[in-house]
Order: C-alpha cells, then structure tokens, then sequence
C-alpha cells in the first residue's frame, strides 16, 4: 500500500491506494497514530483503497479511539461501496465519521 501525506490549514490527510491488509496495516499504524497526536483533523482518503482486511479495521479502530481520547476527529472520505459494506458488516459505519 502507498500512503501519502499532506498537512494543509492544520489538516492531515492521507492518501491511501490499494490494500489495507495484514501486511500493510502496521504500515498505516506508523503513520496515523503520530498524525493523530500532531492535528485536531486527520482525513483518511479511502478512494483508492480496494481491500479492507481485519488487521486493517483494527488499525481503523485503533485510531478512532486514539481521537476520542485526543478530542480530535478521524475522518473517513471516498469510501466505496464495496469498503462500505465491508463497514456496515462489521458496524465500523457507526463508529467511524465517513463523509
């Protein structure tokens, strides 16, 4: 998986392409945990993303709380329907902010 960072107006964003999976969700841990800790806002671009494994919505999960904690928000945007039902399956579309 490729992850791409942008900060703009106190905003983080990340810009995911291709699978969150076992192999890369560590990947996104690396990345997302300190992005939480260094903005109130950080923007997940899924619209690239073609897979969302277990390991991946635990690193999702991981990352929501993170925010409560921090008050801050995580945000999912350019979900597909595919990655959609995998959120509605599994209630992550309750717990997760998805524009």
């Amino acid at each position: 998986m490729n992850i791409s960072k942008k900060s703009e107006n106190g905003k983080i964003t990340l810009v995911l392409e291709g699978r969150l999976d076992t192999t890369s969700a560590p990947q996104l841990e690396e990345v997302l945990i300190p992005s939480l800790g260094e903005s109130k806002e950080v923007i997940l671009d899924f619209s690239q993303i073609a897979y969302v494994s277990s390991a991946g919505l635990r690193v999702l999960l991981q990352g929501q709380k993170l925010a409560i904690v921090n008050d801050s928000a995580m945000i999912l945007s350019g979900v597909s329907e595919d990655i959609m039902e995998i959120f509605e399956m599994t209630g992550f579309k309750d717990v997760m902010t998805i524009v």
